[in-house]
């Protein structure tokens, strides 16, 4: 070899790298919405049980269970809606608009041609990130967020099968999260807003009137018909969360909604999709409820929902852009039902 050559040789070994090193430090720096926490050597049936004692027997508190309706019935799938104490006494002094912070959910669902029971988590750490960025106590929050996953983990750490912590998609970084407004060219569908701006708000009342408000609200959702998948109209009241004393955390759901956003972010999936497990999409159920927030603000009762765009980005964006521009209606359709149901058409 050419001594001369050394030199440049060295240099763009260096540069390599350097390269690889940011390119290292960039994956380390991105945080699924989504965590896997278990591959279960139980079946669905047995995985869903060991979770639900696991869980009633830590220090979470489990609001509600629900079944998901998968499409043709091609899969199987739960979602667990838990609060952990010691994070809502982390943030007790925050702002009643971040309580989606608040709400963790665990999923047991089968997946792929094999229909292997697993079971993951939204990832609170990087809800954190989103709800509690402009908190003077930012840092200190998020801690907060990643301890409730650690929660999450060690109530679960005894369940048969393989205890595993892999991200999974979609993935951001934390500044990324921080200024959350959706993904790529799909922004412009959410109108570039951020968390505060994507609460929308359906109609406020007295302050006074907080708690019938709420109950009202309730009791429009248990009266409500819920109609086959093939309609946005009609939802079903999975839990209701006081989280301190001026906000309440209303979970909701329909046929509807969970048939949209397993088909679509299974559309154009490959991975664990063959013509017998035609949904790996199933792995997003942990998206679910959608929420209704009542707060008390500016001496006022308010009654929100978020922007449906922006939270289906947030939990769907890995469907990619072909997805989103082939059902840009699906978002308005949950939307204006909620509202529909609410206000009273």
């Amino acid at each position: 070899m050419n001594a001369n050559r050394l030199p440049g040789l060295t240099a763009l070994v260096v540069a390599m790298l350097a390269l690889l090193a940011n390119m290292s430090a960039k994956a380390a720096d991105e945080f699924g919405a989504f965590e896997l926490i278990n591959k279960s050597s139980q079946t669905y049936e047995e995985t869903l049980a060991a979770v639900e004692t696991a869980l009633q027997g830590s220090s979470l508190t489990v609001h509600g269970k629900h079944t998901v309706r998968i499409p043709e019935e091609k899969a199987q799938g739960s979602v667990f809606v838990l609060t952990s104490p010691t994070y809502m006494k982390a943030a007790e002094n925050e702002s009643p608009r971040t309580i989606s912070a608040q709400v963790l959910r665990v999923a047991v669902y089968t997946w792929g041609p094999e229909q292997h029971t697993l079971v993951n988590m939204i990832n609170p750490e990087a809800h954190a990130m989103i709800f509690y960025a402009d908190s003077d106590n930012y840092d200190a929050m998020v801690a907060a967020g990643r301890l409730a996953g650690t929660e999450v983990r060690d109530a679960l750490s005894g369940l048969p099968g393989e205890a595993i912590s892999v991200p999974q998609k979609p993935m951001r970084t934390a500044k990324h999260y921080r200024k959350y407004k959706g993904d790529g060219p799909a922004r412009m569908m959410t109108k570039f807003r951020r968390y505060l701006k994507s609460q929308r708000p359906v109609f406020d009342a007295e302050e006074s009137a907080f708690q019938e408000t709420v109950d009202s609200i309730a009791a429009t959702l248990d009266a409500s018909e819920v109609s086959d998948s093939s309609a946005s109209t009609g939802w079903e009241r999975l839990v209701t969360i006081p989280v301190g004393e001026d906000a309440v955390y209303i979970g909701m759901t329909n046929p509807y909604i969970e048939f949209s956003m397993i088909s679509i972010n299974s559309r154009f999936r490959k991975d664990g999709k063959t013509d017998d497990a035609p949904y790996p999409g199933v792995d997003h159920i942990a998206a679910l409820p959608t929420e209704v927030l009542v707060i008390k603000e500016g001496g006022r009762t308010q009654v929100l929902q978020y922007g449906q765009m922006w939270r289906m980005q947030l939990y769907f964006w890995d469907s990619g852009y072909r997805a989103f521009t082939a059902n840009v209606g699906v978002p308005t359709a949950i939307f204006d039902s909620i509202e529909d149901l609410l206000v009273g058409e």
